[in-house]
């Protein structure tokens, strides 16, 4: 099965050549599951001419916002609305999450609450996941027909399922504890306060769910559909 990355952000230059690039943590996080990948570079402009080109399609996290103006931004919308309605399977994670919710007419705004970074647990349906976090905005209203299947107190809209047309999460399985910890070194200062990046490095020893997590996004992929 052929699954197309769309990415909509970049690692850190400082870290990329250690850790990889955001497509080489999905390849990582999913090997395994007989799946073979193709990038689109969507932050540069790059988009598959047709939803047809993959068998399904995995959306990447971001620094940027869902709701600011850059003009890749429409254009996906615009794909995974087609993605939809031809019943190509679609994954987002953290931004594709948000682009997902908002492209079929939720909201997603910049949260009140702050910040989520680092080792984060989810209620998925009474089954109990932690998994890393690093995102401040969030779906704040979800879109008709998704279905919460995912929550905690910090983050009402956790992860959502629409149908076996898309399942999206807000947290990264991709991201392991030492992206973490290089995330908070690179970008963290200035932007995420001194007392939530303590918290998270406190917990960066704590064992993350990302394989079950992987284990469910593959499922969804594999998913008999008409």
């Amino acid at each position: 099965m052929r699954i197309g990355i769309l990415q909509t952000g970049l690692a850190p230059e400082a870290l990329a050549p250690e850790m990889g690039d955001y497509p080489d943590m999905f390849a990582r996080l999913l090997d395994g599951h007989g799946f073979t990948f193709r990038t689109w570079k969507v932050v540069e402009g790059e988009l598959p001419a047709s939803v047809a080109e993959a068998d399904g399609w995995l959306i990447t996290g971001s620094r940027h916002g869902v709701y600011e103006d850059h003009p890749w931004i429409p254009p996906l919308e615009q794909f995974i609305r087609d993605a939809f309605a031809a019943r190509v399977p679609v994954v987002g994670i953290c931004f594709g999450h948000q682009i997902v919710a908002q492209a079929m007419g939720g909201k997603v705004e910049r949260f009140d609450g702050g910040w989520a970074v680092g080792a984060t647990e989810y209620d998925f349906g009474g089954e109990t996941l932690r998994l890393n976090a690093w995102h401040r905005d969030q779906v704040v209203t979800a879109p008709p027909g998704a279905k919460v299947i995912a929550t905690n107190d910090f983050c009402t809209n956790a992860a959502l399922l629409y149908d076996d047309r898309a399942l999206t999460v807000q947290a990264h399985p991709e991201f392991r504890p030492e992206f973490v910890d290089g995330l908070m070194r690179t970008r963290g200062k200035g932007l995420v306060p001194d007392e939530v990046m303590a918290e998270a490095a406190a917990k960066l020893d704590l064992p993350i769910q990302d394989k079950t997590m992987a284990g469910r996004i593959a499922a969804f992929f594999k998913e008999p559909r008409a």
